[in-house]
């Protein structure tokens, strides 16, 4: 696997010098095919996502609208977190996928992620043995552990969280964990997921912490965002920086008073974009996400930032007052009718809008056809596949 090369430039990955595709042994084996594109030149990836990013937006809403260089992304050693599945036997544990069989195929190994993620896998595999965490067998429906969660900071300190399906084995994992983390001194957060039910997701609603340190603080653009075991956040460190720049960017340009960072998560956006002359209220579902983001502005001193836990929709149908700008970030399925009915008829005069799925994204904007997009921008968040991100800039015509 080809080392990556890094730009100097404000820490975005430049695109690689060399037209060889990267090469994966284990997408040559067809051990796994997760990564869709790999074997293709990743300069032709990058014109493929601004091509397709550019055709779903080139109707009369995007009209004028003027396209920023893209932002490309290392092509491996990128990834910040890996949910690893659990097969094999407590002697032989696989981490890594299961097949279509349901069996455990190991990708310990796998070039995507960061090295100290890499590092510490074949070291976990081990502490499944010595713990005597017997694997889920998902055909028959036994067994304890599902998957081993980890997560890498931009100063190399590790949370791992084990999704297990009852508390059975917790009291061993407690024994043992004194060991790994002797093993692994950067590790800093250590958790159990509860998931009893056989479900294809990736974790429950049940942690239970087991180290004092309850959060991992991610130094992104010299922002410290704290991460809770259960909190969202981009897969790809230095692609989410040049995200934050480039929404905070914006923001700095138009001076607006008041933001409103709507799907906030742990506040990425609201912290970038704090300023002492503005209001800035964030708006999540996730109450630990809350609990993260207040953790952070409170150690910033950004006394103008405020969280609250609740549904973006309701509260923007429930407030008395609309912001000067709005900054959405939602799930793939987008703002939905009543948000993008909501924003079209309020006073907001101006949106950023951060997307993973350029499909809703096209159907959001044609349905709040008084904002005007200006400015959009693709950052390779997902190097491999066909997903990307992009943010547009838009105001009221």
């Amino acid at each position: 696997m080809r080392a990556p090369h890094r730009s100097a430039r404000r820490g975005v990955c430049a695109r690689p010098r060399s037209l060889a595709p990267m090469h994966c042994s284990y997408f040559a084996a067809e051990r796994c095919r997760s990564c869709t594109w790999m074997g293709r030149r990743y300069d032709d990836q990058l014109e493929a996502k601004q091509q397709d990013a550019e055709r779903a937006l080139a109707d009369g809403t995007a009209a004028g609208m003027a396209w920023l260089p893209p932002v490309a992304s290392r092509e491996s050693g990128f990834r910040n977190k890996a949910k690893m599945v659990v097969g094999g036997t407590v002697a032989r544990p696989t981490v890594g996928i299961l097949d279509a069989d349901g069996r455990g195929v190991d990708l310990r190994g796998c070039g995507l992620y960061l090295p100290g993620i890499r590092d510490v896998l074949p070291v976990l595999a081990e502490f499944v043995t010595r713990a005597a965490l017997t694997p889920y067998d998902v055909p028959r429906r036994a067994g304890e552990l599902k998957s081993i969660l980890v997560t890498e900071s931009p100063d190399g300190e590790l949370m791992v969280r084990f999704v297990l399906r009852s508390q059975e084995p917790v009291a061993r994992i407690r024994k043992h964990l004194p060991a790994l983390r002797e093993a692994v001194p950067h590790l800093g957060v250590a958790s159990v997921n509860l998931l009893p039910e056989h479900r294809a997701v990736v974790e429950g609603s049940r942690e239970i912490l087991l180290t004092e340190q309850e959060t991992l603080l991610m130094r992104v653009n010299g922002v410290g965002m704290h991460l809770r075991p259960q909190s969202f956040f981009q897969t790809n460190t230095e692609v989410a920086a040049a995200l934050y720049r480039q929404a905070r960017d914006w923001v700095q340009a138009l001076a607006p008073a008041s933001v409103w960072d709507l799907y906030c998560g742990v506040g990425g956006f609201a912290l970038h974009c704090a300023g002492p002359e503005r209001d800035v209220t964030g708006i999540e579902t996730s109450a630990d996400a809350v609990v993260s983001a207040r953790l952070s502005a409170r150690e910033a001193g950004l006394d103008r930032v405020a969280f609250q836990v609740g549904d973006a929709t309701e509260f923007a149908a429930g407030s008395a007052t609309a912001p000067e700008l709005v900054i959405v970030n939602p799930p793939r399925r987008g703002l939905g009718e009543d948000l993008c009915r909501w924003l079209e008829g309020s006073t907001a005069q101006h949106l950023v809008y951060s997307s993973c799925h350029v499909g809703s994204l096209a159907r959001d904007l044609a349905a709040m056809p008084s904002f005007r997009p200006r400015q959009a921008r693709v950052l390779d968040m997902f190097p491999q596949t066909a997903h990307d991100e992009i943010v547009v800039l838009l105001d009221r015509g």
